[in-house]
């Protein structure tokens, strides 16, 4: 069973990706749930959502045409824990054919690095080269607590002027 059940439809201007879901959102059943991640913030504050949504509002960006999404889907916690239970890549590469959304973000350079299978010292922040029948494809720095010290809202403001149409 899901630690966090996507949140998907057909043709989303966006889906944000992450690893795996931390334990306190899995504990709650809300993306993004640790009063110390910056994601709900950062999205507002680059201008993806109208207002400051707070984690337990998560299904109702589907309405703004956001979705949501991990790379591990069993487990729950630190990456070095959670993803103990696996990544299916091919599973994921086909879910995002069979919805199309528009463009994919990776909430962290792990999540891209697990899709990708190079290390992330390989895996550069911001818009990715172009990949035959595929999304669009941010990087984006962790909002993660745990990740301050790599902090950036550059590649988030990258994204959202992308969303807009605006020249990245």
């Amino acid at each position: 069973m899901d630690r966090l059940p996507d949140q998907l439809q057909h043709r989303l201007r966006l889906v944000f990706v992450g690893s795996a879901a931390g334990q306190r959102s899995a504990d709650l059943g809300h993306y993004y749930a640790h009063p110390g991640n910056r994601f709900w913030r950062t999205i507002h504050a680059v201008g993806l959502t109208p207002r400051r949504y707070e984690p337990h509002e998560f299904a109702a960006l589907l309405e703004l045409g956001i979705g949501f999404t991990d790379m591990c889907k069993l487990g729950a916690g630190m990456d070095h824990e959670a993803l103990k239970a696996g990544v299916d890549v091919q599973a994921f590469g086909e879910k995002m054919r069979r919805y199309r959304p528009a463009t994919i973000a990776f909430t962290s350079k792990k999540a891209a690095s697990l899709f990708y299978g190079k290390p992330t010292a390989r895996i550069a922040l911001g818009r990715q080269p172009p990949s035959d029948d595929f999304p669009t494809v941010f990087v984006l720095a962790s909002p993660s607590g745990a990740a301050s010290g790599a902090w950036s809202l550059q590649p988030w403001q990258k994204l959202a002027d992308h969303i807009r149409g605006e020249r990245t």
